[in-house]
């Protein structure tokens, strides 16, 4: 059936077109599955699959981006020589471990109790 497919692909297309940046609501998507429907000459349940798929690739192709981005720019900073808020905060912690050693040392020694006479 090659016209199926020529018009799942101009669905696809089209879905692609539609979903944009901004995730359907259910109400959108049921709009959409019937407009494809009307102009598409296929079921309202074929088209409402569609977009659900298309969404769901879309969700997983915008977490990869996401992902890459991330790892990139990370990068990016290490090069630059740029501290992440996550070092940034372990090495806030590491002072703070080791002001507090200080203050103890600084205090001088604590009274270590006799050992009880055997």
């Amino acid at each position: 059936m090659a016209g199926d497919s020529g018009l799942r692909d101009s669905v696809e297309k089209l879905g692609f077109a539609a979903l944009g940046a901004v995730a359907l609501t259910a109400e959108r998507a049921d709009a959409l599955a019937d407009a494809l429907a009307a102009r598409g000459g296929m079921r309202k349940d074929e088209a409402r699959q569609t977009i659900e798929e298309l969404t769901l690739r879309w969700k997983g192709e915008a977490g990869r981006v996401g992902e890459r981005s991330g790892a990139a720019l990370e990068g990016l900073l290490l090069q630059l020589g740029v501290v992440t808020r996550g070092d940034y905060e372990e090495l806030e912690l590491r002072v703070a471990q080791l002001e507090h050693r200080i203050r103890l040392l600084e205090s001088g020694p604590r009274a270590v109790p006799d050992p009880p006479p055997s």
